[in-house]
């Protein structure tokens, strides 16, 4: 088991100041500025989860994703939010990402940090539906440049099977 970098430690503290910032430029609606986070192979992949006996050895399904992108799709994810063709966010959610229980794990790399965090979105559109939760573990790989820290990778792993939001017209 792989020990956890001392909440003191200057790449824990910086990792973490990533994540506030990210949720922020999330909630903001700050696509392109989010976008410019990431390197250029980042990959951004969302498991589809499942439901299996104590033991099974695996809690997602092989092969299947939610989503599974990189910069390519998700710059043109963020290009078409600014369209009138983004029908699914039009109105455009209202969005707040609560990022907690942020571990950070030295990489045999040293230009690149392991974090581990928990996300709850909340979600509310339009006047009359219904808001949404969405409760998830990520689990990220962090990568210095000559900007700061940048988003390599990330897993999300739903808290739920079944997720219960009208779509995935978000970004985690």
């Amino acid at each position: 088991m792989r020990k956890p970098l001392p909440f003191n430690d200057i790449r824990h503290l910086q990792a973490h100041q990533f994540l506030v910032d990210e949720a922020y430029l999330l909630d903001a609606q700050q696509y392109e500025a989010w976008l410019a986070t990431m390197t250029d192979d980042i990959r951004y992949v969302m498991p589809v989860r499942v439901t299996t006996a104590r033991g099974a050895g695996f809690d997602t399904s092989p092969g299947m994703d939610h989503f599974d992108e990189d910069k390519y799709s998700l710059s043109h994810r963020v290009a078409r939010m600014g369209t009138e063709h983004v029908w699914a966010e039009d109105p455009p959610s209202r969005l707040r990402h609560f990022i907690t229980n942020v571990r950070t794990f030295a990489s045999d790399d040293p230009a690149e940090l392991l974090v581990e965090s928990a996300e709850l979105l909340f979600r509310s559109r339009g006047d009359v539906n219904e808001s949404a939760l969405l409760s998830c573990g990520r689990e990220d790989l962090l990568r210095r440049s000559e900007q700061g820290w940048k988003l390599a990778r990330r897993t999300i792993f739903a808290d739920e099977s079944v997720l219960r939001m009208q779509n995935l017209a978000v970004f985690l």
